[in-house]
């Protein structure tokens, strides 16, 4: 058995629990990172078992691949979005898959990098891309768009109540090139409220929600994800906010139903028919030790679902 990886990502040994690894299944690791949870998936499934390993971060994916260099002869790392897992499978000749995760939302190398723009704690340009070879950045978002619309993105993807107060200083401070510029300026625009989190978290939170389409990218995964599963093969999802969990819960409950007529309907006739079955009911969520060991894991929320 190999050593344990330099440091454990998010909810590591739930993900394993939940997806069973084992030889010679086929697995996805669809934003793979740092590698921790392909580490895992790889070690558990020798000595036949194969990963293919998916991110849009080439830094992330060059981190990755030293991390797994042991596995290199199983494990095949490709800069993609997970939105290309299908076209990605095909490429390898794979007909299906029993496992696959995905990790989503920011990671630690990518918030602790000043250069990436993600943080407000440090000083960085306004960038926020998970593909620097994307061309939409943060930059683009903060000086160009009219408020209102800054406003709106602040609001859905934040859920900031200010967003109104911070959209009018962000546009009045134009040009905004920095993170710590733009932190000061919804900072002063919050009046200095006190909480519990960054007066800027939520702001930031939103501008790379957007820069990435995170959410679109959620939703137009989860049916890829079940087309490229066995029958009997898992997946498993961890998100680290409200509206992400919320978009894979009501996916998961919807395919785990037959009929998904409106409840005043007397006889179905929708023609739905389940594809899945939840796993977890409820969000495994991480344990008091893990948040102590690291508070980024707190919001974690893993869901499980598995293809009938």
């Amino acid at each position: 058995m190999q050593p344990q990886p330099p440091h454990l990502p998010v909810l590591y040994h739930e993900i394993i629990q939940a997806l069973m690894p084992r030889s010679p299944g086929k697995y996805i690791d669809a934003t793979v990172g740092a590698g921790g949870h392909a580490w895992g998936i790889l070690e558990n499934s020798a000595p036949d078992g194969l990963l293919l390993a998916l991110d849009r971060d080439p830094q992330a994916l060059a981190i990755a691949s030293q991390r797994l260099f042991v596995y290199k002869d199983r494990v095949f790392l490709v800069h993609a979005s997970y939105l290309h897992l299908l076209e990605e499978m095909e490429r390898l000749g794979w007909q299906s898959v029993d496992g696959i995760v995905f990790d989503l939302g920011l990671s630690s190398m990518q918030l602790d990098t000043p250069q990436r723009g993600f943080s407000f704690q440090s000083q960085g340009p306004l960038d926020m891309r998970f593909d620097p070879t994307q061309p939409l950045d943060a930059a683009e978002l903060v000086n160009n768009l009219p408020e209102n619309d800054l406003a709106d993105l602040i609001w859905r993807y934040g859920e900031e109540r200010g967003s109104r107060r911070i959209a009018a200083a962000i546009v009045r401070s134009r040009p905004v090139t920095t993170t710590q510029q733009l932190a000061e300026i919804v900072s002063k625009a919050m009046g200095g409220q006190r909480s519990r989190i960054h007066p800027a978290t939520r702001t930031f939170q939103a501008l790379r929600i957007a820069v990435n389409q995170e959410l679109q990218a959620v939703e137009s995964v989860l049916p890829l994800a079940v087309k490229a599963l066995s029958p009997g093969g898992r997946v498993a999802i961890i998100a680290f906010h409200s509206m992400e969990d919320r978009l894979v819960k009501q996916y998961f409950r919807r395919e785990s139903r037959d009929c998904i007529c409106p409840p005043d309907q007397p006889v179905c006739v929708c023609g739905h028919k389940a594809t899945l079955r939840e796993i977890t009911r409820h969000p495994i969520i991480p344990t008091e030790e893990e948040t102590l060991t690291n508070p980024r894991a707190r919001s974690a929320r893993l869901r499980v679902a598995e293809k009938l």
